[in-house]
């Protein structure tokens, strides 16, 4: 039996569409998106291990990722998928298509962070162990928000009150587990996975307000993937799909209707 908490979104029959989250988030982050921009497609929207309501068992390595993503799709009868993977998530489905190619029809890459400076790393660590959470919801609410572009606020407060529970120390906190949060960060400064003996199609989606789209990353999928990648480049944060949600979709749109 799968280990992983599923929500499903569209088309029962529709074309599979494997959703991927990134680190400290959970796979209902899709729903917009898939509802409202590809509901004629079937989704399947993971809570990775260590997040959401999946277990929270260790290991939290790619390789886990990646045989627990495959276990998903043999419980659900899925034998290829597109796969959509955000910042941590576009990694594992990045080790997916290197993994088992024949299971990835084509791979959409959301602000990918793969290759990230080591030199971070510490920081996001730091803040994280040292994060005392919240004393209220309406006070998480608050701090989700701050600073948030005006498209996005209303996607964030979603994020609050899909994903916020009590903790056991009686403070509220995001459902994720934060020693699988910082194993993830940790993963993301390995190298990244050559895809070259995988000839399926790549498209990669930059936020040009971030640095996290490295140029390693950009070099080494240029060179495994040549005219099999396609790039789009957005004036956004991170969070593309909050931030510009109508780009994003008519970037995955022209992506997932093309030849492959």
């Amino acid at each position: 039996m799968a280990v992983l908490n599923l929500h499903h979104y569209g088309a029962p029959d529709g074309a599979p569409t494997l959703a991927v989250h990134g680190v400290t988030a959970h796979g209902e982050r899709y729903r917009r998106l898939a509802q409202e921009a590809f509901p004629e497609r079937r989704w399947l929207a993971v809570d990775l291990r260590g997040h959401g309501r999946s277990t929270w068992d260790g290991p939290w390595t790619v390789e886990q990722h990646v045989a627990d993503l495959l276990e998903t799709l043999d419980a659900e009868g899925v034998e290829r998928v597109e796969v959509v993977g955000h910042s941590y998530g576009g990694m594992i489905g990045l080790h997916l298509l290197a993994t088992s190619p024949e299971r990835v029809a084509r791979l959409a890459l959301l602000d990918p962070a793969i290759e990230l400076p080591g030199e971070w790393l510490p920081r996001l660590a730091d803040e994280l162990i040292e994060d005392a959470g919240w004393a209220t919801p309406e006070e998480a609410l608050a701090k989700r928000i701050e600073g948030r572009v005006p498209q996005s606020v209303a996607d964030a407060t979603e994020d609050v009150q899909r994903h916020l529970h009590l903790a056991p120390d009686g403070r509220w906190r995001m459902r994720f587990c934060r020693g699988a949060a910082i194993a993830g960060w940790s993963e993301m400064a390995r190298r990244t996975v050559s895809v070259a003996h995988a000839s399926r199609p790549v498209l990669l989606v930059v936020a040009k307000q971030e640095e996290i789209v490295r140029p390693e990353l950009r070099a080494s999928l240029a060179r495994d993937l040549g005219d099999r990648l396609a790039t789009v480049e957005l004036d956004c944060g991170h969070m593309v799909y909050w931030d510009s949600f109508d780009e994003t979709a008519s970037a995955l749109r022209a992506f997932l209707s093309s030849a492959a």
